[in-house]
């Protein structure tokens, strides 16, 4: 067999722990798909649009640590690039390729299919350049190799999507065999001299302080820092709070866990117990809009130490070229020996009052959202991952309690809704070890719900909770109106089209927490597909958190022009 490019990229996939990719096919990359159908060990699965599967192979980078897409020129890559935003936004090495136009039409002044009607085809890396952090096309077998590696290792030293592009006529050309993965996954160490200084800074940061905390940021997964952190914390004593998109970077049955910093929609206890301290050590946070309600929430001051992936900020001096590992394993070696600066906790413990246990409802009253939230509490265990969509489901999710080893996945930064679905099936792909529990609105599910046809084939175990309030409830809170309004669906009798002949899903519509509690119990027995739990509440039903977050966002967002 005649060894090709197709077949060196496939490779490289497979070598970076890949076990699978995403794609959706199109005459540009039928070849190209071919080649990577012939690699040991790297399953080709199937989506229904290059949206979904873009965010598919986002979910599944979550679970695995990077995910690959294989899509067509301009009518495919221009749908996937939405979900590349995303993946960069939330720091997760995708690596997009799309087939192209055969090489010899390039500068030919041909004008081809699938295109914007021009003989110029470079727009498509011109707009993936700015979204990802490498982005290559591939028009001769001789460049493929280096040109693949480039972008490969890049997307994983920057936990950044890359994009590559390989004309449709290139892919089967003849290409050498790849070498050792380490030349990919190579990086370059930490300066010790910055090194060393950033360590000093921070140590005597620490050192003024009789009160610091910790705040963990959702960046610490990219950082390759979650364990670093909790030894941090252990060498430190003091309290630790996570941000809303960090729920789970931070075991929170550690004892010096003291809960969700959120601003006014904080965790009990969180918010007096961060304003309190004299000090904040923030690990690779994201302060946003959202992250901040309304930048009502944003630490800054000479209180604040930002401790980044690559970057180091305190004391008014700042640390580039240093890893955030190294600079925390420098600083726990710093604090060895050393008085805990406990004090932050001492105080959380005096001012935190315990949780009353929710109560269940009645089991023939209609249902709510605070029951709803209940049960599916009782669902989770150590091996539990939650994907909450965008909307009140970041809320729900947010307030669960989480055993030892379960995770929480949201998207905070880019905030696309809909794209709970896809990302639950490619976090399942890659996970298939875990229980996954999607939690998604209506509105959202809208968008995307062809996804669920997909986990269907596969017969994923997932479980859908699908609030059906009939409208997009977050935009409800933070400024309504008639385009908030949704047509509905028989969300649960979709069930039945997605199976047609062959499919193990189930459907189940949940009115009471009867009805609910049964149709998990059957969701726990199937194994052999998805199960979508259609929960029916009222329209105005939300926590109270998104209702006073929605208010601080909605400020935020109706800020008149500054004056000229």
């Amino acid at each position: 067999m005649t060894y090709t490019v197709g077949h060196y990229l496939g490779e490289r996939l497979a070598q970076i722990g890949l076990k699978d990719h995403f794609a959706v096919a199109g005459d540009y990359n039928l070849v190209l798909l071919d080649q990577l159908l012939e690699i040991d060990g790297l399953r080709q699965v199937y989506c229904c649009n290059e949206l979904n599967c873009g965010f598919s192979a986002e979910g599944y980078a979550r679970a695995n640590g990077a995910g690959a897409a294989v899509v067509t020129f301009s009518v495919g890559a221009l749908s996937a690039l939405n979900a590349i935003g995303g993946a960069y936004a939330e720091n997760l090495p995708v690596i997009l390729i799309s087939g192209a136009p055969n090489s010899n039409d390039h500068g030919s002044g041909h004008i081809l299919h699938h295109t914007i009607g021009t003989p110029d085809y470079s727009y498509q890396l011109e707009i993936a350049k700015r979204l990802t952090c490498a982005a290559v096309s591939i028009t001769s077998a001789e460049d493929a190799p280096v040109l693949i590696d480039h972008a490969i290792r890049t997307a994983l030293r920057e936990k950044k999507p890359a994009y590559i592009e390989i004309a449709c006529n290139v892919a089967p050309m003849p290409c050498p065999r790849p070498g050792p993965v380490g030349a990919i996954l190579a990086d370059a160490p930490s300066d010790p001299e910055t090194l060393k200084l950033a360590v000093d800074e921070l140590a005597s940061f620490i050192a003024a302080r009789k009160k610091p905390i910790m705040l963990v940021g959702s960046r610490l997964r990219a950082a390759g820092c979650e364990d670093a952190a909790i030894r941090l914390a252990d060498a430190l004593g003091c309290a630790v709070t996570t941000m809303a998109a960090a729920k789970s970077f931070f075991p929170e049955d550690h004892p010096a866990y003291a809960g969700t910093y959120w601003g006014d929609v904080s965790s009990p206890g969180a918010q007096q117990i961060f304003d309190w301290a004299d000090g904040v050590l923030c690990l690779a946070p994201v302060f946003n809009d959202y992250s901040t309600v309304g930048w009502t929430a944003w630490p800054k001051g000479d209180n604040v130490a930002l401790m980044d992936a690559r970057h180091i900020a305190a004391g008014g001096k700042a640390f580039d070229g240093v890893h955030l590992r190294d600079v925390i394993e420098g600083l726990i070696d710093r604090l060895k020996g050393q008085p805990k600066k406990d004090a932050t906790l001492v105080e959380y413990h005096r001012i935190k009052t315990p949780e009353a246990p929710v109560a269940a409802a009645e089991p023939n009253a209609p249902l709510v959202r605070a029951e709803m939230a209940r049960q599916i509490q009782g669902l989770l265990t150590s091996d539990t991952s939650v994907i909450a969509e965008t909307g009140d489901s970041w809320f729900n999710a947010i307030q669960m309690k989480l055993p030892h080893g379960a995770r929480v996945e949201l998207e905070m930064q880019w905030g696309h809704i809909g794209w709970s679905v896809p990302a639950t099936f490619g976090y399942a792909v890659a996970a298939p070890e875990r229980r996954i529990i999607a939690m998604i609105g209506d509105g959202s599910f809208q968008l995307t719900a062809q996804e669920v046809a997909q986990m269907v084939r596969l017969k994923l175990p997932v479980i859908i909770f699908l609030v059906n309030n009939r409208g997009y409830t977050i935009e409800v809170q933070i400024h309504d109106g008639p385009y908030n309004n949704i047509k509905n669906w028989d969300y649960a009798g979709l069930m039945s089209v997605f199976n047609a002949e062959d499919g193990h899903g189930k459907g189940f519509r949940a009115t009471t927490g009867a009805e609910m509690e049964k149709a998990i119990a059957a969701a726990v027995a199937n194994r052999e597909g998805p199960t979508l739990i259609e929960c029916v509440i009222d329209r105005d039903d939300c926590t109270s958190d998104l209702i006073s977050w929605g208010r601080r966002v909605a400020t935020a967002n109706a800020r008149p022009p500054a004056a000229r």
